[in-house]
């Protein structure tokens, strides 16, 4: 399940999207209009600032605005960055194959074979999905609602 932490990343990096015409948007006002905790946002903000998503300004008018381009970010690496890789058992999720708790033989797992093939679709697909799709699709979606 996606943590609260990279859900509230991806709304935040959605604002600054659909913002990208001005040179930055403050922490507050990202806050009140998606509902985010202002200091959980600051914190998160930080982590996409060092990372290399974000730019910020300081003092009157400051803010946080994008550094990249929204069609070169993806869905699936701001997910990753936040939560690391989804997936429905540990096995599935972790680089080396770590066997899930309850595993008595990993090696002969019937179902890890499954779980890391979907662990790989979700991530092709969300590596498919930029910023600016979401934005665009949250803009088409609005037109027919």
């Amino acid at each position: 399940m996606l943590s609260k932490k990279a859900k509230y990343a991806l709304k935040a990096l959605t604002v600054l999207c659909r913002e990208i015409h001005r040179p930055s948007v403050g922490i507050a006002e990202i806050a009140r209009q998606e509902n985010i905790p202002h200091k959980f946002l600051e914190s998160i903000l930080r982590e996409l600032r060092l990372e290399g998503y974000l730019i910020s300004k300081r003092g009157k008018g400051g803010g946080y605005a994008l550094f990249r381009n929204p069609e070169s970010i993806s869905v699936g690496e701001i997910i990753r960055l936040m939560d690391g890789r989804l997936a429905l058992t540990t096995c599935a999720s972790s680089r080396d194959g770590k066997p899930c708790s309850d595993c008595v033989m990993p090696h002969r797992c019937t179902i890890r074979p499954l779980m890391v093939s979907f662990c790989q679709t979700t991530d092709r697909m969300l590596d498919r999905t930029s910023l600016w799709d979401i934005v665009r699709q949250e803009t088409e979606w609005t037109q027919v609602v």
